[in-house]
């Protein structure tokens, strides 16, 4: 009896993973931010039509429990709810707040993940309807969502943006607005997951208000990368880290990555790369 419990303790400080790779397991909730990149672009052999299959392969093989998409047409949304089964979304188009446009869809998988209530705000200086804000080159939106892990119960939220590619002003303002609406809807301080294309890189100065309520999981992961987020097509090496999923309420964050893998036989799957986390509760 005692060399069976030497064992077992040496196996534990050995190998702590293997012991508590259950009870991570039942806690862990998986998050992705992937901007699918819209599928009216002529993009030429890059074109939604050919990408389609390897954007299927990849959200089958990655499993997200939720993620966010940025650029999604209805007409996308539908191919993904078709041929990704088990998921649902939540979203609305931008141009007229019904079907009309990008979305910001958020979805979720209906085996682990329970959606309790959702909405959409604009960016701008009249949130509440479809709008433009501040000096934006296109509308902007954010959609939210309090949901249930099934396994565990916890509520947290989800919220996925995408902001402006060109106004400065509208970058910064559209977070503070997000960081604003962020304390507004969860007094009860549920975990929390922003994720999003904000279209700035990680020094920029508009991040310094959201980093105050939340942490980017790229830079607490205990696994993590440096991989850009943007590929422009090309596997040439750039900086354009552009893409976040930030956090706050959870235990701990047991990795962060940039999915760079080829789907379906395409070189990728969007323009940008997907990126994931890992969450413990």
């Amino acid at each position: 009896m005692k060399k069976i419990f030497l064992t077992a303790l040496t196996l534990m400080l050995l190998c702590p993973l293997a012991f508590s790779k259950g009870k991570s397991q039942t806690k862990e909730l998986k998050v992705m931010s992937f901007n699918i990149r819209l599928g009216t672009a002529k993009d030429g052999t890059n074109s939604w039509q050919f990408r389609a299959p390897a954007v299927i392969d990849m959200l089958n093989a990655q499993k997200p429990d939720v993620f966010g998409v940025q650029e999604s047409y209805d007409f996308q949304i539908g191919v993904i709810e078709e041929f990704c089964r088990g998921y649902k979304s939540v979203g609305v188009g931008r141009e007229d707040g019904k079907k009309k446009g990008e979305h910001m869809s958020i979805f979720w998988n209906t085996k682990t993940v329970s959606m309790l209530k959702w909405g959409t705000f604009w960016l701008s200086e009249t949130p509440e309807e479809p709008s433009k804000g501040w000096d934006a080159d296109c509308i902007r939106t954010a959609t939210w969502a309090l949901m249930k892990d099934k396994k565990t119960g916890e509520k947290f939220y989800f919220v996925n943006t995408h902001l402006d590619h060109r106004g400065a002003e509208a970058q910064k303002k559209g977070l503070e607005l997000i960081v604003d609406r962020i304390d507004s809807i969860n007094p009860q301080g549920y975990p929390m997951v922003l994720t999003g294309d904000f279209n700035i890189k990680p020094d920029n100065a508009a991040l310094t208000g959201l980093e105050q309520k939340m942490q980017s999981a790229r830079k607490i992961a205990d696994w993590t990368d440096s991989i850009n987020t943007f590929n422009g097509w090309s596997i040439k090496k750039t900086d354009m880290i552009i893409d976040y999923i930030y956090v706050s309420g959870f235990s701990s964050c047991p990795e962060y990555k940039t999915v760079t893998e080829k789907y379906a036989g395409m070189p990728f799957v969007s323009d940008h790369y997907p990126i994931y986390a890992r969450l413990i509760f």
